[in-house]
């Protein structure tokens, strides 16, 4: 687990935080560093295909949100290694989500990490 003081964690935090906002019609506070909503349409394509049996609006905000971020930090940003972003997304699954959130949150972004890997996505 990640230390409370870890500024990355803490940053991740807020701004899974805003886009758990966003998923209640709230605007973003910190509108640089959360995706724009473009990204999010794409996003959600790729937690759709990896997850077909969870339409987007069944998954739980929280597990939303954890998704949305890492699918953003592996997809369009790309600064940290995949392992590193699903370790972190899995941590915060953990921390804020339910008792299967951290289960469903690696499956998906482990499948949409071999399934774009393998070109199927």
């Amino acid at each position: 687990m990640k230390t409370p003081f870890d500024p990355r964690h803490k940053k991740r935090i807020s701004l899974m935080q805003e886009l758990f906002g966003l998923s209640f019609g709230h605007k973003a506070i910190n509108t640089v560093a959360v995706p724009p909503e473009a990204h999010l349409k794409d996003i959600d394509l790729y937690i759709q295909a990896a997850a077909p049996e969870w339409p987007i609006d069944k998954i739980a905000k929280i597990d939303l949100a954890i998704l949305r971020l890492a699918l953003y930090e592996l997809l369009v940003e790309k600064k940290e290694p995949p392992k590193v972003i699903i370790d972190e997304a899995v941590e915060l699954a953990k921390e804020f989500g339910n008792e299967n959130s951290q289960k469903f949150v690696n499956g998906v972004l482990g499948t949409i990490l071999k399934e774009t890997e393998n070109g199927k996505l």
